[in-house]
């Protein structure tokens, strides 16, 4: 039986993001975008009311909530603002690693520290400056020493960055040896030799800082090797499987916003003796945002049952996350053109919409990249 309900656990922490999108990000979310700052109170706040590093397991003082309940949480704090949610869904990306393939001991060292206690952070350092949708052309290297490793590189496009409480960094133990060679490290914030430097200039997404991770000869214990040499672009791919889904998501809620905002002036501004949602130009354009909205939503939701059935859900997760992006991107361009020159400029949010979900087209893999993942299975199905 196919049961599309939502538990009673799930209709409170989603009442719990509406309410809290809606009375803390909302509000705040224009004026941080304008100054490109860091929302220390709003994060603040989302820590002492849970929504923050929900994937944080129970035994490690967590929620242990599931990629479902993370998928539905953040479509409500997406609806307030892409670029702080984006602050939040970042460092789940840097706690899965640790909670699909940390030791016991080692989720209780570098978890335990992220919950119960204030704003903590994670971060996720995959991508290098020239190595983005390729993880197997990585480049930062790390050498066995005694007692760990030494790890010189840079990485690129670090969300959260130098706010975390630790990296979890890819590197090659062996160049020439690719993805056999990798390996996924614990890099703590205090470590010695490793420094940052902020990306200035974004688009969009202003209110979630963005790093280059400088590593200098940064030394890390044995310990802080998750799983074993070879192991890396595995353990990244298995991540991002999963994390797909809270980036589709919260391209689900930057979708409902705009329809939104585009129905609530289509029904309001009158022209030719009536309001403009009754023009058939401008009701079609609301329908096929409605269109969009669902199918974005289901697809999905679908995609995170199955990463919480523990089936394999990379493809769905693929199609998930590139049809909601490019679904919130085509509907925040439709919101402007509904709201015409008012949507042009920032007195409305939806110019801010369509600035913010470009990112989520882009990063976790781009949408290209994921059509080739989508396109690789079709043919080889249809090859058996």
């Amino acid at each position: 039986m196919i049961d599309f309900s939502l538990g009673p656990t799930q209709k409170e922490m989603q009442g719990l993001a509406r309410r809290f999108a809606r009375d803390r990000i909302a509000p705040v979310a224009a004026q941080h975008d304008r100054d490109a700052s860091y929302p220390t109170d709003v994060i603040d706040e989302a820590a002492r009311l849970g929504l923050l590093n929900l994937r944080v397991p129970e035994a490690q003082g967590g929620l242990g909530l599931g990629v479902l309940d993370e998928a539905i949480v953040g479509e409500e704090l997406a609806f307030g603002c892409m670029g702080i949610y984006t602050v939040l869904m970042a460092s789940d990306l840097g706690v899965t690693p640790l909670v699909l393939h940390g030791s016991e001991n080692q989720r209780d060292r570098f978890l335990t520290p992220l919950v119960g206690g204030g704003a903590r952070l994670a971060a996720f350092a995959l991508s290098e400056p020239d190595a983005g949708s390729d993880p197997a052309a990585i480049r930062t290297r790390a050498r066995r020493e005694e007692g760990g490793w030494r790890l010189n590189g840079r990485k690129m496009w670090i969300s959260n960055g130098a706010l975390a409480d630790f990296t979890v960094v890819f590197a090659t133990s062996d160049p020439e040896r690719g993805a056999a060679a990798s390996v996924a490290l614990v890099v703590p914030a205090d470590a010695d030799g490793l420094s940052w430097r902020e990306v200035h200039g974004k688009l969009g997404q202003r209110a979630a800082p963005t790093f280059e991770m400088i590593l200098d000869d940064v030394h890390v214990p044995e310990d802080h090797l998750l799983g074993e040499v070879g192991d890396g672009i595995r353990i990244a791919l298995s991540t991002l499987d999963q994390t797909r889904v809270p980036v589709a998501a919260g391209s689900v809620g930057v979708a409902r916003r705009a329809l939104h905002e585009a129905s609530r002036y289509a029904t309001e501004r009158k022209a030719f003796g009536k309001p403009i949602a009754q023009h058939q130009a401008i009701a079609f354009k609301l329908a096929d945002m409605e269109i969009r909205l669902q199918t974005a939503r289901w697809q999905t939701w679908h995609a995170a049952w199955l990463a919480d059935a523990g089936e394999p859900c990379g493809h769905h997760a693929a199609i998930a996350k590139a049809y909601a992006s490019d679904a919130a991107f085509e509907s925040a361009s439709e919101a402007v053109n509904v709201l015409g020159g008012y949507g042009y400029v920032d007195a409305y949010p939806v110019a801010k919409l369509l600035r913010d979900v470009k990112l989520n087209q882009i990063y976790e893999g781009t949408n290209e990249i994921q059509r080739l993942v989508i396109a690789r299975r079709v043919i080889r199905e249809a090859e058996a």
